[in-house]
Parts: C-alpha cells; structure tokens; sequence
C-alpha cells in the first residue's frame, strides 16, 4: 500500500498547538506583510495566531484546528468552526514552500469529507479583499463571493474582507 505524501492531522496537544503558532508567525509574515503591512501582522499573530490565542479557540470557543504535513514536514494548518449547519473556515494557511503543491485542493476535499459526515451544508471563510491569489485559488476550488465586511479588531486596524461559501451538493 502506497503511503500517500500529504495528511492532514487532529491538533490534540499542546506541543501541536506551538506547532502551528510556529507555523502561523512565519506564514503571515511571508504573505501578509505587502498585503496590510507589519504592524498590523503583528497584531494579528498575537490577537488570532498565538499560542495563547489558538489555546482559548480550542478550549473555550469550540475550535478544532489540523496540520498539513506534506513529505512528512509541517506544510500548513487549517482551523475551523461548526456553526448552524455551516462550517466556518477560520484558518487554512500553507507555507510558501509548499504552496503549488494542491494542499489547498485536498484541505477541501478534507473539509467537504468533515462537513458530510457532520451534515454540514456549507463553508464559508473570509478573506483580505486585496489577497488576490489566494481569491483566486478559492473561486477555483469552487467559492462564490456571497458578501464583504469591515470588522474592527482594535487598536485601530480592521480587516476589509470578502466572505465566500462553497455550498456542498
């Protein structure tokens, strides 16, 4: 049996969860800084992204979050929310290195397998609005744009995004 080189696997303790606030800091500081600048990157690693913050999603918010692992090396991770008969893609990042690879493409496939077996109807993510590959790879993985917001995250940044659903058959 052939082993296949990515998966996608549960973040269960407290060692995969610095992990993936490893992987988020240099993640975001590879793509988003020319996108909403380092200040604001900052703040978002430590509000959204940081071991702390990623601890509380999980314990208190009722977050489950998953490593992407390609060729056995940590490629990216993925966070998401059940909400009403949706699933909210809070996180799907993969790292530079990787990207090119359809880890986007079988993350989905992941999800869409979850939100089968959760019967979930759709997912739905947000996403910069001037982000303009990663639009790209989400309207040809299948999501529609389906409304924009501007949210307030505090000390006087905001995050001016698309929200896309991909409805499930």
């Amino acid at each position: 049996m052939e082993m296949n080189e990515n998966q996608i696997v549960p973040v269960e303790t407290d060692e995969a969860v610095r992990d993936v606030a490893v992987l988020a800091e240099e993640i975001w500081n590879q793509h988003f800084v020319p996108i909403i600048g380092k200040a604001q990157v900052d703040y978002m690693v430590e509000k959204f992204q940081s071991y702390p913050a990623l601890k509380k999603q999980i314990e208190e918010d009722g977050y489950e979050y998953f490593q992407i692992h390609c060729l056995h090396m940590p490629a990216g991770y993925i966070g998401i929310h059940a909400e009403d008969k949706a699933l909210f893609l809070s996180k799907l990042y993969i790292k530079k290195d990787f990207r090119g690879r359809h880890l986007a493409t079988e993350a989905l496939h992941f999800l869409v397998r979850l939100c089968r077996e959760r019967n979930l109807k759709k997912i739905w993510l947000t996403c910069n609005k001037y982000n303009s590959n990663t639009l790209a790879v989400y309207e040809h993985l299948g999501f529609k744009i389906t409304d924009a917001q501007t949210a307030d995250i505090g000390n006087g940044f905001v995050m001016d995004d698309y929200i896309l659903t991909y409805e499930l058959e």
